[in-house]
């Protein structure tokens, strides 16, 4: 809210300029035709707190033109995912409750000589226009009378013509530089129901001709776009000046890239329908849904967009980063918890097999308020099969034959002994314990390196976790159009059954409890995980959201 952009900086000069009478008005105008993704993010940070800094406010609106593809679930998704996000709108407003006067502005537009019913087939319009570099050439329909046009254009509406027989066109300048202002296409027939409208129309607006209506209906002061919509800009200004309306300014800021991150609706349903992810949710999508699931939360998506800032030129953010804002909030505010994802037995063999104790641990080290949980104890226990060696090297200060390690708010153990199988795999761990070490600590001035987390065999509960990665190979995914299948990453998602958990971890309700947030977790040397939608008090499914290592830090540090 304190660092400028060159948005705050075109408004301040409105507002010096004593333009709209004082006023800040945004909009957040997405499709509801597939879920909110973290581009959005960004979006919604730009409209909302814009609106928020100059003390005015944000309309959601859905962009509801197309209706081959728009869905109420979007809709509702839409709405709870801004919601999630903090953020709260002014008035949820819908592009298809203008229809009506978007069809009278463009009759007066005919009326006018500006827009003309055009004959032509699509892939013949595509050839009219010219290139780039080759001027466009005027459709032989061009100069109909108005008469005809209001006549042909009423009859298009009362659904006389069947799909891509005619369209209605702005007449602008077929020789223009900008290819955009090239006779715009403004209306298609499409004998489609609408979600909202019904059968009520069968000929619907193009976004261009839309957009800017949509937002002058609404009293929207400044129209923030993202960076293709440039060259869209003299378009939008052009029909806003041949009607009696409010004309916003329309403001473009660059889109949002993060490396090994597709942001393609077309592209994760191809993958939902082969099967490949789960859903709009599956945490490995860079939905706000899958973000949300996956643990993420709105702070440090928040914090990862106001991190980036707002610019004018397109650029790339290490996926780190987000992580980075990730783990910062997570460290402060998620649960400590105690899980074993590799069991191994460790039976304590000078501990009576009828006692057991319970420890207290704290819920979060940095946060005093969040309180402790009790953690039981008895003689055999599971700690990470990793945490032990054979034979171990000299800087390896875990357990082994001879070695002592503390045990995690519990007692100094150390290895006597340990158990194979017929293949030679180490099945159980015999150690003794010193009970003068109860809680991890003895005043005899021993000095022990390894601390090893552990669980309870007698209490933990047996729980599934999935360790979710990137779920592309390649750090630009983008730059593979065709080929989105070819780069997938093979270990995007392991799954890991038979892990061992704190019995505290069976109930993890999703909300936040004395400024911690539960449901999403600390497990103790190997991460933040999260509970899923598909756990349960008797199968608790934790998901992996972020490690413990910072590689966002080695990446300033190189830098």
């Amino acid at each position: 809210m304190e660092k400028s952009n060159f948005i705050w900086d075109f408004i301040d000069e409105d507002l010096k300029a004593g333009k709209n009478g004082g006023k800040v008005v945004t909009r957040f105008p997405p499709e509801p035709n597939a879920y909110l993704h973290i581009g959005h993010a960004k979006a919604i940070y730009v409209d909302f707190v814009t609106a928020e800094r100059y003390g005015g406010y944000c309309n959601l609106r859905m962009d509801d033109t197309n209706p081959l593809k728009e869905e109420q679930e979007f809709i509702d998704a839409i709405q709870e995912d801004v919601a999630w996000m903090g953020y709260r709108w002014k008035h949820l407003t819908y592009a298809s409750d203008v229809f009506d006067d978007m069809y009278r502005h463009a009759v007066e537009l005919i009326q006018k000589g500006l827009a003309y019913v055009d004959d032509l087939s699509a892939e013949e319009i595509r050839e009219y226009r010219g290139t780039l570099t080759q001027a466009g050439k005027n459709s032989p329909y061009r100069d109909r009378p108005a008469a005809e046009n209001l006549d042909l254009f009423e009859r298009m509406k009362n659904g006389e013509f069947p799909d891509g027989t005619k369209v209605l066109r702005a007449k602008i300048d077929m020789a223009s530089g900008n290819i955009n202002m090239r006779d715009p296409v403004m209306y298609r027939i499409q004998h489609a129901s609408h979600y909202r409208q019904g059968d009520k129309w069968c000929i619907y607006p193009m976004y261009d001709w839309a957009h800017g209506l949509e937002d002058s209906a609404e009293g929207v002061t400044h129209s923030l776009c993202s960076l293709e919509f440039e060259d869209h800009r003299p378009l939008y200004d052009w029909f806003l000046a041949q009607l009696p309306v409010h004309r916003p300014r329309q403001i473009e800021f660059a889109r949002l890239y993060v490396s090994y991150t597709l942001l393609s609706k077309r592209f994760y349903r191809v993958l939902m329908e082969k099967g490949l992810i789960s859903g709009w949710d599956d945490p490995r999508v860079p939905t706000i849904r899958g973000l949300r699931r996956r643990g993420f939360t709105p702070e440090a998506i928040r914090r990862f967009v106001e991190t980036i800032g707002i610019s004018k030129t397109h650029s790339v953010v290490d996926y780190a980063l987000l992580e980075f804002c990730l783990r910062e909030d997570l460290n402060a505010r998620a649960t400590r918890r105690m899980a074993v994802l590799d069991p191994l037995k460790v039976i304590i063999e000078n501990y009576p097999e009828d006692k057991e104790e319970w420890f207290e641990g704290e819920n979060n080290p940095e946060n005093p308020d969040s309180g402790n949980r009790k953690i039981p104890f008895c003689r055999e226990l599971y700690i990470e099969r990793e945490d032990f060696m054979i034979d171990p090297p000299k800087k390896f200060f875990r357990l082994g034959p001879g070695k002592e390690i503390r045990l995690k708010h519990a007692y100094y153990v150390t290895c006597t002994d340990y158990r194979t199988n017929d293949q030679g795999e180490v099945t159980e761990v015999i150690c003794t314990y010193d009970p003068a070490s109860r809680g991890g600590w003895t005043d005899d001035g021993r000095k022990v390196k390894g601390t090893s987390h552990w669980v309870s065999a007698r209490h933990c509960v047996d729980a599934e976790v999935r360790n979710y990665g990137q779920l592309f190979s390649v750090e630009k995914p983008w730059e593979h159009e065709g080929e989105f299948e070819e780069i997938l990453n093979p270990d995007s998602l392991s799954v890991v059954t038979g892990c061992k958990v704190e019995p505290a971890l069976s109930e993890g309700a999703r909300g936040e409890v004395n400024g911690t947030i539960e449901g999403v977790f600390q497990f103790l040397r190997l991460g933040y995980y999260s509970v899923d939608l598909d756990s349960s008090p008797e199968k608790p499914v934790f998901n992996r959201t972020v490690g413990l290592k910072d590689t966002w830090a080695k990446v300033q540090k190189q830098d």
